[in-house]
């Protein structure tokens, strides 16, 4: 395995750990343990715990964001097929971590530091604000876009409609974790179509 394979067989380890354990949780210790290589590998590529964290984060971050863009901005989606997408794509995570579908594990990153923010540094804290920033303004845009396609009930405003989707995809591991499933947080997304959406469309 060379130096690229190793940094990211590191980074993809510590994010599985992050992700269950939470910062306070990981160390560089358990990271190695289940990587199956030494701590002083992990202190060369990365330096110190927080260096690793936030690349972990920002990797997680564009990611995550990318791959909600290509659902969002696709111009010849409905909002319901957008929708629809959307708890494809978080359900898909949720297994990952909840293979049995009933494990109440923590299946987010960034609602796991959230939790230990902290503990963080200062672009750590930047990353998690910034996250909810970019998801308001993707959701702005495909709302906007819905709206001018006729499919928003004529008394929704699309910043509106986008701020409450926006506080469920931000929150969308909390929801399951308060539930133990991942049924909650569908009929959360559902819910939300139904009331914004224009019955003629």
């Amino acid at each position: 395995m060379d130096e690229t394979d190793t940094k990211q067989a590191i980074k993809d380890t510590a994010l599985e750990l992050l992700v269950r354990h939470g910062y306070r949780g990981t160390s560089f210790g358990d990271i190695s343990a289940a990587l199956g290589t030494t701590r002083a590998n992990i202190h060369y590529h990365f330096g110190n715990k927080q260096s690793l964290v936030d690349e972990v984060l920002d990797d997680y971050m564009r990611t995550t964001l990318a791959a909600l863009r290509a659902v969002w901005s696709a111009e010849d989606w409905s909002l319901a097929e957008q929708v629809d997408a959307m708890i494809g794509y978080s359900r898909a995570r949720f297994l990952h971590f909840n293979p049995t579908g009933s494990e109440g594990q923590n299946w987010s990153l960034i609602s796991r530091l959230r939790q230990d923010a902290d503990l963080l540094g200062p672009g750590g804290r930047q990353m998690l604000g910034h996250f909810g920033s970019e998801l308001l303004a993707l959701f702005e845009d495909a709302l906007s876009a819905a709206g001018r396609r006729g499919e928003l009930a004529p008394n929704v405003a699309p910043s509106e409609a986008a701020f409450l989707l926006s506080a469920i995809a931000d929150n969308a591991a909390p929801i399951t974790l308060s539930e133990g499933g991942f049924e909650r947080l569908e009929r959360t997304y559902r819910s939300l179509r139904r009331i914004i959406k224009n019955p003629s469309a």
